[in-house]
């Protein structure tokens, strides 16, 4: 009986290139994670807790969280809407709105704070005229979430953008020829579609939010239990010294965050596996 011999891999260098990666990716991520629970270990367990469960941390906690859920959620429907108009319309200027879709990507975070801190202030352009209505924004809640918004509606877009593209013209016309409506061919037809598009950008956007730091901190006002981030938290305790207590807050807020982002890509791949068995 003739032995199998094992073919040969189409592309070669698969034990090079794994190599490459692990050592990759224990350099940029598994020593750093490491180094961090060497430090947190320094606290024993009391220290440990008072650290992580302190009013002050808890409320940097909840602000974080909320306030990129609550701003990736915004940017779900903002950037589908804005992919929509730009992938099915055309208008003058399209090239230029397209443009500054990436402008988040590309500015500085700081300076993104400060020119929204100028906007929203109580002397803002803006600012005043919902200072005046009772809505202020700057060194407030709001803020951070605005801030957040900023910066994480491009993910949402440029996720969205290319399958909806890809989406045929055909299964429209063909759902509009059996008598559906422009409000059902988009929610039976193409949002379907749409969906771990958006899911995936709303996953992006929030992880984009968790870990924003340059341009929360100018608008937010930064006042403990009310409108400090985890980020600034975690800053004011390494300025402090204190290198423990600031590990065993960034642990915590890291596996928090690694669980939420885990379930939202399961949810994804989800997604994308039943829209393929229906649609493939």
């Amino acid at each position: 009986m003739r032995r199998m011999q094992r073919q040969p891999s189409v592309v070669p260098g698969f034990a090079l290139s794994l190599g490459f990666t692990v050592s990759f990716v224990s350099l940029v991520v598994l020593i750093p994670i490491c180094a961090l629970l060497l430090q947190t270990a320094t606290l024993d367990w009391e220290q440990f807790v008072a650290a992580v469960t302190s009013p002050r941390t808890l409320a940097a906690y909840r602000l974080s969280l909320l306030a990129a859920i609550a701003a990736a959620t915004f940017n779900s429907g903002l950037g589908l809407l804005l992919a929509w108009v730009l992938e099915r319309y055309e208008f003058p200027a399209k090239r230029l709105v397209d443009g500054l879709v990436d402008l988040p990507f590309a500015l500085p975070t700081a300076v993104a704070g400060i020119a929204l801190t100028t906007l929203y202030s109580p002397n803002g352009w803006l600012g005043h005229k919902l200072q005046a209505v009772g809505l202020p924004v700057a060194y407030t809640r709001l803020g951070v979430v605005v801030a957040l918004v900023f910066v994480g509606l491009p993910f949402v877009v440029r996720t969205t953008q290319p399958v909806l593209r890809d989406v045929p013209r055909a299964i429209e016309e063909a759902a509009a020829s059996l008598g559906a409506g422009r409000f059902q061919i988009f929610a039976r037809v193409i949002f379907p579609r749409l969906l771990p598009a958006v899911v995936t950008g709303f996953t992006l956007a929030v992880a984009r939010g968790l870990g924003e730091y340059g341009s929360v901190i100018f608008i937010s006002g930064n006042m403990p239990l009310r409108s400090e981030i985890t980020p600034l938290l975690i800053m004011i305790k390494l300025e402090e010294f204190d290198y423990a207590g600031a590990s065993a807050v960034a642990l915590v807020f890291m596996l928090t965050s690694f669980i939420m982002l885990l379930a939202l890509n399961l949810l994804s791949m989800r997604l994308f596996r039943r829209m393929n068995a229906k649609h493939g």
